[in-house]
């Protein structure tokens, strides 16, 4: 066992080593100077300028000394300042926005997976029964609905009013701007921003789950140690609950594990629709305004995420399942 995780933590490190070496690279192979971009619309915008901000940012190294540079930088959690953040640096931006990304998308990950679960057990367990072929037919059309248009309908439905639906929820953002909100009040003013966005995104892939959990649980049900507990004389809600599920789990849990990791790269779609300050709508913010260093930084941000995801996952998979050990 200690060998099987030394060689997943060793694998780990090895990925992210390569994805910081490919986000080097990556940056630097797209269009446009850095500096000119840096200076335009300003003044100071003429040749003298950009070469003696290329000097300062060290773009006129060669390529090895730059990677150098940027690994140390990188080490040190120093990933520059960002083009259009007035200067601050990335590390300070990605700071300011990351905790409405795990409000939302953390919350929401967590309630669709247990509803996801519960939907995809009580319709696995009775295949055929009306519960599991309505559930069935919900949860494919919620797997398959864009997130980007439901986000839309449930904005103009609750948000803007539309016929019987009361525009009763904010347009979108995280909070009342200039509101001045403090204690309960506050509290109580997110989680009105909050509500549109989280049930968006919680009903995206409650889907996915429930239909996970229900082929898991299908397939369990043929397995022999299921037909033996029935054999003991267990009633079938001990078959169920001490046996089948515990064992139908394991894909869910995988999954769970993996899901978690894309917290940090935020919902983009419903973060832009929705226009919630969170890492989605940084990232799209920062691909408009062409700002590298932001882009960079997030980057790797959401690549160590799912890095660090994919390794816990590994873990606690080869705890629930001896199998894995044993290979």
């Amino acid at each position: 066992m200690r060998r099987y995780v030394l060689g997943k933590v060793l694998q780990a490190f090895l990925t992210l080593a390569f994805v910081v070496a490919f986000n080097f690279f990556l940056f630097r192979v797209v269009p446009g100077d850095p500096a000119a971009l840096l200076l335009r619309g300003t003044s100071a915008f003429n040749p003298d300028t950009v070469e003696q901000l290329q000097e300062d940012l060290g773009l006129n190294e060669s390529l090895p000394v730059q990677f150098l540079i940027y690994v140390q930088d990188t080490v040190t959690l120093n990933f520059g300042e960002s083009f259009f953040g007035r200067g601050a640096p990335v590390a300070e931006v990605i700071g300011d926005n990351i905790w409405p990304t795990l409000l939302l998308v953390g919350t929401s990950t967590i309630a669709s997976t247990i509803l996801g679960m519960i939907i995809g057990i009580y319709a696995g367990w009775r295949p055929g029964s009306r519960f599991d072929v309505g559930s069935l037919s919900a949860t494919l059309f919620l797997y398959a609905m864009p997130e980007f248009w439901f986000g839309i309908l449930v904005l103009m439905a609750f948000a803007g009013g539309v016929g019987p639906f009361p525009a009763i929820f904010p347009t979108g953002g995280y909070e009342t701007a200039a509101s001045d909100l403090t204690g309960i009040a506050h509290v109580v003013d997110v989680l009105n921003h909050l509500v549109l966005p989280w049930t968006v995104l919680t009903l995206a892939y409650v889907g996915e789950y429930a239909i996970i959990m229900r082929n898991s649980l299908i397939d369990i049900m043929g397995d022999d140690f299921i037909q033996t507990a029935r054999a003991k004389g267990l009633r079938e809600k001990q078959v169920l609950w001490r046996h089948a599920v515990p064992n139908a789990l394991l894909p869910t849990v995988t999954l769970t594990l993996l899901y978690l990791g894309f917290v940090f790269a935020g919902a983009i779609t419903v973060e832009y629709v929705f226009s919630y300050p969170g890492l989605g709508s940084l990232t799209v913010q920062a691909i408009d305004g062409n700002d590298y260093p932001l882009l960079q930084g997030l980057f790797l941000l959401f690549s160590a995420a799912v890095i660090v995801a994919n390794l816990l996952a590994d873990i606690v998979y080869s705890y629930l399942d001896p199998r894995v050990r044993a290979a």
